[in-house]
């Protein structure tokens, strides 16, 4: 199935919500050669049209173009329209509707900010983006939970630190980020530190120049536990000589493979300072984690995460993935159940995403039998009855069947970094390769953004371009404050 799309400045509506029913599908410039499936979508001064061909099968549908003042664009319009035909056309209703963002939670608040009334909210959701009410519920849910959180993170001049870790000991097949394998790239790790050192006294005196007041810490990666104990130690006491450790709100470590952390890393890092951490299995099944190329099994797991106990750790976060490849849905919720047992703090529960960078999408494995994930999530009804809530939702393009990522956690036990970076209410200094400064004025209203160089190798050779692009973070508060 290729996308087609005429008449429009920007087709980016209709191109994703194609995807919502035909994952993947290109978007093609030229016209579809007679016979090829394809999803054409035109907007003229005669109107809107869709056409959908597939299997020597085709439909068309038209519309009148909206009126000025409906508060509906051309571009939305058309979307619509397309949405119409498609669920007709393959049965299928998204259990979002039309909606193609990733913040869902995040528009709840912003339309409360702006005065909407609840009942307009919604009829936003359930009727205009054709959502779910099991969906919106637990988006709404969310929202509420999250506003005294959101109010102490949009506190004026509040900032977390976003610590980046590109290394792993080896690559699982659904990853895209930015992560370099252990066994080849080992030789750039301890220079990549000693630079990360550097890189956090550049950012502790932008904002301290700026009079920002740190409320969180997050060391994330790839997986910042491949770091040796030494230089875990390292880069962690930079952490604590830097920062005032003492009134954060939380300090999170992702300690996330146990091929790579043992008990004095854990021990490392409970001395200083961290206060949560991630242990994440994705899968608790031996067979699916060999699949996606985890080097340890789940008995593994269960040791790290009884010596990440036995260390001192009280706040621990555990990942599932929901739709890996070989998975099944009594397997899945298997790994739920196992999970739920061993009591932590937080789950969080992701939905496969065939990331384009990813090995699952580059080799093209058709073997790749995805269980019926909206099944899976079903069995997140486990959770509630085991004293969890959910606390943050985020969607991501290209999600099977189109779903979501959800955190879950006891009372008082929500991630707030995890809150604030995805309801964007405060500055993220962020350090490391590819990291991505997010900078946020007072009120909310301005943001800026400044980027890291993308893989190690390019960060420590242009180092000091690096540590020029962070003045820029006091030069920000400069003219927020009309200095």
């Amino acid at each position: 199935m290729k996308i087609y799309i005429t008449g429009l400045p920007s087709g980016y509506d209709v191109e994703h919500l194609v995807r919502l029913f035909y994952p993947m599908a290109p978007l093609t410039l030229t016209p579809p050669a007679e016979g090829e499936d394809h999803l054409w979508a035109s907007c003229g001064p005669e109107g809107l049209a869709v056409t959908v061909q597939e299997q020597g099968r085709g439909r068309t549908v038209t519309a009148p173009l909206p009126a000025p003042g409906d508060g509906m664009s051309p571009e939305f319009a058309l979307a619509s329209l397309a949405y119409g035909l498609l669920r007709a056309w393959t049965g299928l209703r998204p259990p979002w509707g039309k909606m193609t963002g990733v913040r869902p939670v995040r528009l709840i608040h912003d339309k409360r900010a702006a005065g909407w009334r609840e009942e307009d909210i919604d009829r936003l959701f359930l009727e205009r983006f054709d959502c779910s009410q099991e969906k919106y519920r637990m988006a709404r849910a969310i929202a509420d939970l999250q506003e005294p959180i959101l109010r102490r993170g949009a506190e004026p001049k509040a900032y977390s630190l976003y610590i980046g870790i590109p290394f792993c000991p080896s690559r699982c097949s659904y990853c895209s980020f930015v992560s370099c394998n252990l066994d080849r790239d080992r030789k750039l790790v301890q220079p990549y530190v000693d630079c990360l050192c550097r890189e956090l006294e550049a950012i502790r005196a932008e904002a301290e120049r700026a009079g920002l007041r740190l409320q969180t810490v997050y060391i994330g990666g790839g997986t910042p536990t491949s770091l040796s104990a030494a230089q875990l130690r390292q880069l962690m006491g930079a952490v604590r000589a830097n920062f005032p450790l003492e009134g954060l709100d939380e300090y999170t470590v992702e300690a996330g493979r146990p091929d790579c952390t043992d008990a004095e890393k854990l021990a490392v890092i409970k001395e200083y300072g961290a206060t949560r951490i991630s242990i994440n299995p994705q899968s608790f099944s031996d067979e699916v984690l060999a699949r996606i190329g985890r080097r340890h099994t789940a008995q593994d797991i269960l040791d790290c995460y009884a010596a990440a106990r036995a260390a001192g750790h009280s706040d621990i976060n555990m990942d599932l993935i929901a739709g890996l490849p070989g998975d099944t849905v009594e397997g899945f919720a298997h790994s739920l159940r196992t999970a739920i047992g061993l009591d932590p703090e937080n789950i969080t529960v992701h939905t496969l995403t065939l990331k384009r960078a990813s090995r699952i999408v580059m080799e093209d494995q058709e073997d790749n039998a995805y269980a019926d994930v909206a099944a899976m999530l079903e069995r997140c009804s486990l959770l509630p009855a085991a004293g969890y809530r959910p606390y943050y939702l985020y969607r991501q393009k290209n999600t099977l069947q189109n779903l979501e990522n959800v955190g879950w956690s006891k009372p008082g036990k929500e991630g707030y970094y995890n809150i604030y970076i995805m309801e964007e209410v405060q500055t993220i200094l962020s350090a490391g390769a590819g990291g991505s400064t997010k900078l946020v004025d007072a009120a909310g209203h301005r943001m800026q953004r400044i980027f890291n160089f993308k893989y190690p190798n390019e960060y420590i050779q242009r180092f000091d371009e690096v540590l020029e692009r962070k003045k820029g973070v006091a030069a920000f508060y400069d003219h927020d404050l009309g200095t």
